[in-house]
């Protein structure tokens, strides 16, 4: 098969694997759910422990723990991937294969070498753009108009494994990551059944990524997600569409943070400077490095998202004042 090639259905008869399903967000739960209702058996679940989560910082399970508990389905939670009782428990499980959806934590050699066919990574680009861990958020920062997911061969290194499959996805003009990740999740799925039942029938080889297009997609964390007003218009809006719903776009109002939802950007500055607010009849503008943008929603510190319309009727900007400074 063609890198770029399309994973048929696999032939009649290939023997089931026998499968460990590592994950641990939300956009991991198609994939354990077509796989947990697929010819293959998913033995157990690793996932990251249980955490605090929400106002509340109430102790709860990973929404692909949450799942497998549902399927009745043993769930596996080392605080680390190396620890000599997790490994011991992989061997003891004797899976074929490891698929890997969104798992959170590096994982040994000593555990990449006890599956037979090893562990096979989904992965949220077109390898070998945008290796890391936010793939999708750089690619709408980056204003890219195609994505997709991959399945690869997990090895060492940073996402480099050899390449079994890809599906494309288009990136349009509003989608956020969030848009883009969840349409992702779900081809995604589909195209790590059809790998796994590839691998099942010995039908699909892997192969190795290009060295030239590589691009690196790195955590992003809330301090990269503050919009630097300066920029042009239409680069403010690709970076707040990338960060949302997490995590989150921001920037400072009289020095409390509000956070911002997507905007939308206008060709001309009609005169504003960059971070400077102008309220009016078309709603809540603010200047950028070129061009403005028209605010959508807003959520104050402490308080409730709501339509920037109301929310400068109710912090009524003085004229020139400014949102991003200190």
């Amino acid at each position: 098969m063609g890198r770029h090639g399309c994973l048929g259905p696999a032939r009649g008869g290939e023997p089931p694997l026998r499968l460990l399903f590592a994950g641990t967000p939300e956009v991991a739960v198609p994939s354990l759910d077509l796989l947990l209702d697929s010819g293959h058996e998913v033995a157990a679940v690793l996932t990251r422990p249980d955490a605090r989560s929400g106002r509340g910082r109430r102790v709860g399970r990973s929404p692909v723990a949450e799942r497998a508990d549902a399927a009745g389905v043993p769930v596996l939670q080392p605080r680390s991937p190396r620890e000599p009782e997790f490994l011991a428990q992989l061997a003891d499980l004797a899976v074929d294969c490891a698929p890997v959806v969104a798992y959170g934590a590096l994982l040994p050699q000593a555990a990449l070498d006890l599956p037979r066919h090893g562990w096979v990574n989904l992965h949220f680009s077109l390898l070998p753009a945008w290796r890391g861990a936010a793939p999708v958020q750089h690619a709408v920062m980056a204003g890219d108009e195609v994505t997709g997911a991959s399945t690869f061969r997990l090895e060492a290194g940073m996402d480099t494994g050899p390449v079994y499959g890809v599906v494309t996805e288009p990136i349009g003009p509003r989608d956020t990551a969030g848009d883009l990740l969840d349409r992702l999740a779900r081809s995604g799925a589909r195209l790590l059944l059809a790998t796994l039942d590839g691998i099942a029938d010995g039908s699909l080889v892997p192969e190795p990524q290009p060295a030239e297009g590589v691009s690196l997609a790195p955590r992003i964390e809330p301090a990269d997600a503050r919009v630097d007003w300066a920029l042009p218009a239409h680069v403010v809006d690709r970076r707040v569409r990338g960060v949302t719903p997490a995590p989150g776009a921001w920037t400072t109002w009289r020095g409390d943070r509000l956070r911002l939802g997507p905007v939308e950007p206008l060709p001309t500055s009609l005169g504003l400077a960059a971070g400077e607010l102008s309220v009016g009849p078309t709603g809540v503008l603010v200047g950028t490095g070129r061009g403005a943008v028209r605010l959508g929603d807003v959520q104050p510190a402490g308080k409730r998202v709501l339509p920037a319309t109301d929310w400068a009727r109710g912090a009524r900007p003085a004229a020139g004042e400014r949102v991003g400074e200190p």
